[in-house]
C-alpha cells in the first residue's frame, strides 16, 4: 500500500508561495481606515510629548540620567557579544538588503513593483522625517554629554530619535505591511515589534542611546508604517508609469530590430542572341532571366547549362543522329 509522503511545515510554506505563478488578480493593499486614523494621531502626540518632556528637562530626562549612571554594558557584561550581533538589526544598510531582497522575489513571483516601491516610499520618509529631527534637534549622546542632568539639546548631536529603532521599526514592519494574509499580518507585526524592541533596548545596552531616544525612534518608524496608505496611489501611479516606461522601450527595439537579412534586388541577365539570323532579322523579343540573389560562385561551381537550340549553320548532306542513315553507293575497285 502506497502512502503520501507527510509535509513539514516548511514545505506547505514553499507549496504555498509556488501557487503564485501569476500576478494576483486583487492584492489587498491596506487603506486608512478610521482605526488606523486613531492610531496615527495617538502615536503622533505621544511623539509630541517625548519631544516636550525633553525639552523642559522632565522626569524623563532624569529618568535618562539614571540609566546611563546604571551603565547596563557593566552590568549584564556577561551578553555582551550578543547585544554587539543583535543591534546590526537596526542598522540601515544589511536590513536594508535583507527586506529589499525578500520583497524583491515577491515582486518578481507576483509581477508587481508594489513591494519594492512601499520598501523604498518608506525608507524614503524614514531619511527625511529622522534626518531632519535628528539634525534638528541636535541633541548629544550619553558618551558625549557634557552637563550632568542637562538635556544635551541643541548641541550639534544626532541621536534624537534613535534611527537604529526607527529604522528595526520600519524595514521589520514593512514585511507585516506587505503581508498577503490577516493571519500573516499578525504573526509579522508581533515579530516585527519584539525585533524592533529588542534592537532599541540594546541601544540604551550599549550606552549609544538614552532612554528617551529610543521611545521617540519606536514613535517616529510607527508613524510612517501608520502613514504608508496615504501614499499608496502614488505608488500605483509610478508602478503604473514604469511598466508603461517599459512597454514602449520593448515597442521601440521590435521596431528598430531586423526581423530577417536584407533581401538584395534580383539580377537581370539577357541571354546571349540567338544564333538563327531568322530570328534576330524577326526582332523576336528577349526575354529576362531573373537569378535568385546570393552570393556570387565560381565558374566551376556553377550548373552547366546547355544551349537551346544548335549554334551551327544548317547543312543539306547532315543527318541527324539516331536516324536511319541512306546507303550510300559502293563504287567498284
Amino acid at each position: 500500500m502506497r502512502t503520501e509522503p507527510k509535509l513539514t511545515r516548511l514545505d506547505r510554506v514553499f507549496a504555498r508561495l509556488d501557487r503564485e505563478p501569476e500576478r494576483p488578480a486583487h492584492i489587498d493593499v491596506p487603506k486608512m481606515s478610521r482605526h488606523r486614523i486613531v492610531l496615527f494621531a495617538a502615536t503622533l502626540a505621544f511623539y509630541g510629548a517625548i519631544v516636550w518632556a525633553v525639552i523642559i528637562t522632565s522626569w524623563l530626562v532624569r529618568l535618562d540620567w539614571q540609566v546611563m549612571f546604571f551603565r547596563p554594558y557593566q552590568q549584564w557584561s556577561e551578553i555582551h557579544w550578543f547585544v554587539d550581533y543583535y543591534v546590526v538589526l537596526g542598522q540601515r544598510g544589511p536590513t536594508a538588503v535583507m527586506v529589499a531582497a525578500w520583497l524583491g522575489w515577491r515582486s518578481w513571483r507576483q509581477h508587481t513593483l508594489r513591494p519594492l516601491l512601499a520598501l523604498g516610499v518608506s525608507l524614503l520618509l524614514l531619511n527625511l522625517t529622522v534626518g531632519a529631527a535628528k539634525y534638528g534637534m541636535g541633541r548629544l549622546g550619553p558618551h558625549y554629554a557634557t552637563v550632568i542632568g542637562s538635556n544635551e539639546m541643541w548641541r550639534g548631536g544626532d541621536i534624537f530619535p534613535s534611527g537604529h529603532t526607527a529604522n528595526a521599526v520600519v524595514t521589520w514592519g514593512i514585511l507585516a505591511y506587505m503581508a498577503s494574509t490577516p493571519r500573516a499580518r499578525r504573526w509579522l507585526s508581533a515579530v516585527s515589534a519584539v525585533t524592533s524592541l529588542g534592537v532599541g533596548m540594546a541601544t540604551v545596552y550599549l550606552g549609544t542611546h538614552w532612554l528617551s531616544d529610543v521611545l521617540l525612534g519606536w514613535a517616529a518608524g510607527l508613524l510612517i508604517l501608520l502613514a504608508l496608505p496615504w501614499f499608496e496611489p502614488l505608488i500605483a501611479r509610478s508602478e503604473a508609469r514604469i511598466f508603461d516606461l517599459r512597454d514602449r522601450l520593448r515597442d521601440r527595439r521590435s521596431r528598430t530590430a531586423p526581423d530577417a537579412t536584407p533581401v538584395s534586388a534580383p539580377h537581370v541577365v539577357v541571354t546571349p542572341l540567338p544564333a538563327d539570323r531568322d530570328d534576330v532579322a524577326a526582332g523576336s523579343p528577349r526575354a529576362p532571366v531573373y537569378l535568385a540573389p546570393g552570393p556570387h560562385t565560381a565558374r566551376s561551381e556553377r550548373t552547366p547549362i546547355t544551349p537551346t537550340g544548335s549554334r551551327r549553320p544548317p547543312h543539306a548532306e547532315r543527318h541527324p543522329r539516331g536516324s536511319a542513315s541512306s546507303a550510300r553507293p559502293l563504287t567498284g575497285g
